[in-house]
């Protein structure tokens, strides 16, 4: 990843925050999230869609641009309301995500969440595109920002949520 490699030079100190700070902004601020989405065009009738992101105000998304300087991908965008969120989707990109955070360890229990994340993400190198792979992949994503029984797929038509999850 490019991070490390420039993010130091004497033009980028004031511009681009430190990977320190990041993971401590991230600690506090990110969010790691997979959604399993119903669609019928794909293999298994599923899309796995990984995202990371930041949430701020619209007064502090001067800091969300930095995160898109900092990493070099991802966008800005509005969240809700005065809301604004730095969003990264593409896959390619989340990869660049998942290695600085291999590099950069999260200090709170958000790393917990991260390496469901990256598990995800491994898994997504062709499993989700099995029957066997996108149930693998959903007990991981559900897990993930819970403390609560992990959702299966019963079918290869519903995804049902755990007794006392509904």
């Amino acid at each position: 990843m490019s991070y490390g490699e420039n993010a130091m030079s004497a033009g980028n100190q004031q511009e681009r925050p430190s990977a320190d700070w990041i993971v401590g902004f991230v600690d506090g601020e990110g969010c790691f999230h997979v959604a399993i989405n119903r669609q019928p065009k794909m293999t298994v009738g599923w899309q796995v869609l990984p995202e990371f992101r930041v949430v701020q105000h619209q007064r502090d998304s001067e800091v969300l641009r930095k995160l898109v300087s900092a990493f070099g991908c991802g966008r800005v965008v509005r969240n809700h309301g005065d809301r604004m969120e730095f969003r990264v989707r593409k896959l390619e990109d989340l990869r660049r995500i998942v290695e600085f955070f291999q590099k950069n360890p999260l200090q709170t229990t958000k790393q917990e969440n991260f390496a469901a994340f990256a598990e995800v993400m491994a898994l997504m190198e062709g499993q989700q595109l099995t029957k066997e792979g996108l149930t693998q992949i959903a007990n991981i994503a559900w897990r993930m920002n819970r403390r609560v029984k992990p959702r299966c797929l019963e079918s290869s038509e519903t995804i049902r949520l755990a007794p006392g999850d509904r």
